[in-house]
């Protein structure tokens, strides 16, 4: 429910502030007055585009705040999706700054504009007088059908049922689609995976390799080098350990004489016993190497693998091979098991099916046993609103698929003459005959539905006399349950409402604005007598103002 609007420096509105009440509020005015306006300003809440065309002030930004009653309207879960505090009073808020970029809000916590409308649409409904608003909808259509049987109950088991088959839907089709991709290149990544699972590859080998490689082509000239190295050691005539023993020899004989000598004696005993140990090492190591012709054939040919591995894989070095190898062994196992995970997601998938159809039967039935009532109501209704001729059916069929609602498809029909057989209600219709159907529609749900604030832009134009003080009687009944705000021009329509507003211009020397004024009973009584007689308020026109309220406040 509305329980207030503030607009400031939209269009002609400098500032306003308008409080509302649960019933029927009329709003009426001059043409040109600005009710349209009023109703732009609250189009913004509700998720309309707008840019800084819409300034009064073009160095101002503008507001629109609208203040909600949102108990029992089930609205816990959008705020808890949304991140969200949830409060019995929430308000909704649009600003559009100079630069023309607009900002949202709820409960003073930024959103985005399709939020705000996601939540204004659950909270208002503006219907004007050419529009065909939920005539096509068929969620629309199926709720005005269950508001007049008993399907809560089973709607709420087949809701539950269908989120979940949706959500195994979804990822059935995911699995589905990847394995099918997959599965073409299964063959591809097998023979990828076998050609490296035969290469045995192992950590840590490439280094060891190449070690192998540059010993093996260098071995002649490393057997040389060490052979010469130990001839130096060795030789019989001059050697590096011959000239040593004679240095210690030498050292030997003098020590008694030169204690200096003695530490050098000792040095020099050291170095013959590590030179002579360098050279029995240098020895061995030289009679260990030989060349291998076939093992470096061997080693080239393993790293030459290794390298077009490497490179074939894109891949740095043996263990980011290694890696790969089990990233296409896991790619392999995703694709067969994902057979299986298809599979089973194929039996949970009949299996609510199964539940689906059952629920869905179940509820079809049951809209099919309240068509006649509701058919019976709505022409009653339409014949009351001045279409004496008119018939109002409602085709219910299946659909191939289950939907949110079922797996029923409503099809409203209407004809407004005795010759012509019902036909689809939204092509067949004409702009008044549409807004009658409509408000016969919502009159009915307002009294089995908890409806949001509905806000009627002069559903009743073309009509007047009975029809028109049938049309105040609906709008009144409809205040009784729910929030409704009409805009009017019809003295009968105006007298019906609990509250008045009258929307006017206030033109001073350098401006026009917009303004809204709740009306007194006694400024009642002229605005409804003005609607009467035009201009120039009658005597009689009063009269007829004061019955007309008297009329409908009995």
């Amino acid at each position: 429910m509305l329980i207030k609007l503030f607009v400031q420096n939209y269009a002609l509105i400098k500032e306003l502030d308008v409080e509302f009440e649960n019933g029927l509020t009329i709003i009426t005015g001059e043409t040109g007055a600005g009710k349209s306006i009023l109703l732009g300003a609250l189009s913004l809440i509700l998720g309309t585009r707008a840019d800084s065309s819409v300034l009064l002030d073009k160095n101002e930004k503008c507001i629109v705040e609208g203040t909600f009653r949102i108990e029992g309207y089930d609205l816990n879960e959008f705020f808890l999706m949304n991140n969200l505090d949830y409060e019995s009073v929430a308000s909704l808020r649009r600003e559009i700054n100079p630069a023309g970029k607009s900002r949202a809000f709820i409960n003073d916590t930024p959103v985005t504009v399709n939020m705000l409308k996601e939540l204004g649409d659950r909270l208002i409904d503006i219907h004007s007088q050419h529009q065909t608003l939920m005539l096509n909808d068929n969620s629309f259509q199926l709720n005005l059908i269950d508001s007049f049987s008993d399907t809560a109950k089973l709607k709420n088991e087949y809701r539950e049922i269908y989120l979940n088959y949706r959500k195994l839907k979804k990822e059935y089709s995911v699995i589905k689609e990847k394995a099918d991709k997959n599965k073409s290149d299964l063959e591809y990544y097998k023979f990828q995976y076998n050609q490296l699972d035969e290469a045995k590859l192992e950590a840590g080998e490439q280094k060891g390799l190449e070690a192998e490689q540059e010993l093996l082509g260098h071995s002649e000239e490393i057997k040389l080098a060490l052979s010469q190295s130990s001839n130096l050691f060795f030789a019989e005539s001059v050697s590096i350990l011959s000239m040593l023993r004679e240095v210690k020899s030498n050292l030997g004989r003098i020590k008694t004489f030169l204690p200096e000598s003695e530490s050098l004696l000792s040095r020099t005993d050291s170095a013959l016993i590590e030179l002579d140990d360098i050279a029995t090492e240098i020895e061995k190591l030289a009679i260990s190497i030989e060349s291998d012709p076939q093992r470096l054939v061997m080693v080239n040919n393993r790293l030459d693998l290794i390298y077009s591995l490497i490179q074939k894989h894109r891949v740095n070095d043996l263990n980011e091979l290694i890696m790969k190898k089990g990233e296409i062994e896991n790619m392999i196992n995703s694709i067969v098991t994902s057979d299986e995970r298809l599979i089973e997601l194929a039996k949970r998938l009949e299996k609510d099916v199964n539940s689906l159809k059952t629920i869905s039967d179940k509820i079809s039935e049951m809209r099919k046993k309240v068509l006649p009532n509701i058919e019976l109501r709505i022409t009653e209704l339409l014949r009351q609103l001045g279409i004496p001729n008119a018939k109002f059916r409602i085709l219910l069929t299946q659909l191939s698929e289950f939907t949110a609602t079922g797996i029923d498809q409503a099809d409203f029909l209407f004809s407004a003459n005795k010759q012509i057989a019902p036909e689809n209600l939204a092509r067949i219709a004409s702009g008044g005959e549409l807004s009658r159907v409509m408000l016969s529609l919502k009159s009915l749900l307002s009294k089995n539905n908890n409806l949001p604030t509905i806000i009627f832009d002069e559903i009743d134009a073309g009509v007047s006399g009975e029809v028109a003080d049938k049309v105040g009687q609906i709008l009144s009944g409809m205040g009784k349950y729910m929030q409704v705000i009409n805009i009017t021009h019809l003295p009968q329509v105006a007298s019906r409402g609990t509250r008045h507003y009258h929307v006017y211009k206030d033109d001073t020397d350098n401006s026009t604005f917009t303004r809204v004024k709740l009306l007194s009973p006694e400024e009642r009584i002229l605005e409804v007598a003005r609607l009467l007689s035009g201009s120039e308020v009658t005597e009689t026109a009063m009269k007829n103002a004061r019955e007309l309220l008297k009329a409908g406040i009995d």
